[in-house]
C-alpha cells in the first residue's frame, strides 16, 4: 500500500497545503518517511489525516467560485466502530462546506472496504448539501464495498457513480460531467 499514490496529474493546478481555506494548509510532506499505516501497512506520506485511523484522503482539486472539491480516499470506511462517515463529515467536508463548497467528488477506488451502520449522518449530510443545492457522489467504489453500501441504503443520500476514465478529464469538466449526469437523474 505504500506505492499507492494520491493522483498527482492536478497538482499544477491545485495543492492544498498551499490553498489557505484547505483543511491541510501549511502541511509539509515527507517522500520518504511513512507514518500513517492502515492496519500495520504503511501509505505513501502525500496522503493526510483526517482523524479516522482507517481511512485517509488527499483533496486534489477545490475550486470555491464553482463550489466543488475532488476528494480521493483510501482505507477502509467503517462505520460500525470508527464512524468514518461522521469524521469524514466533521473534520473534512464541513470544514469545506463552511468555505462554499457544497458539491463532493470522492474518488473511492481504494476504498478497501466498507463497514456500514446507520443512515443517520448521511441523511443529515444530504439535507445540508441539498439545501445547498449541491450533492455528494462517489467515483469508483469497488464492487465489494457498493455492496455493502447498497446494503444499508446509502445510495440514496450519496450517489455511486462509476467513471472509470475520470483521470484525462480537467477538473472543471470532470465536475461538469457529473453535475449533468445528476441533473439530467433529476429531471
Amino acid at each position: 500500500m505504500h506505492t499507492i499514490e494520491p493522483f498527482f496529474n492536478w497538482r499544477y493546478l491545485y495543492e492544498s497545503e498551499n490553498d489557505e481555506r484547505s483543511p491541510f494548509y501549511g502541511r509539509t510532506y515527507s517522500e520518504f518517511e511513512f507514518t500513517d499505516a492502515i492496519y500495520n501497512y504503511y501509505i505513501h506520506p502525500q496522503w493526510d489525516n483526517f482523524g479516522s485511523s482507517t481511512l485517509f484522503c488527499k483533496i486534489i482539486y477545490a475550486d470555491y467560485d464553482m463550489q466543488f472539491a475532488v476528494i480521493e480516499l483510501i482505507g477502509e470506511w467503517n462505520d460500525a466502530i470508527e464512524n468514518d462517515v461522521m469524521t469524514l463529515r466533521y473534520n473534512l467536508t464541513d470544514f469545506l462546506f463552511d468555505q462554499g463548497i457544497t458539491h463532493f467528488i470522492l474518488i473511492g477506488e481504494n476504498i478497501l472496504n466498507f463497514h456500514g451502520s446507520d443512515q443517520e449522518y448521511y441523511e443529515q449530510w444530504y439535507e445540508e448539501i441539498s439545501e445547498a443545492e449541491g450533492w455528494v457522489v462517489i467515483l469508483n467504489m469497488p464492487e465489494q464495498s457498493q455492496a455493502e453500501f447498497k446494503k444499508y441504503k446509502l445510495q440514496y443520500y450519496v450517489e455511486l457513480m462509476q467513471l472509470e476514465d475520470w483521470r484525462v478529464y480537467k477538473p472543471h469538466h470532470l465536475f461538469q460531467k457529473i453535475d449533468r449526469i445528476i441533473t439530467a437523474r433529476l429531471q
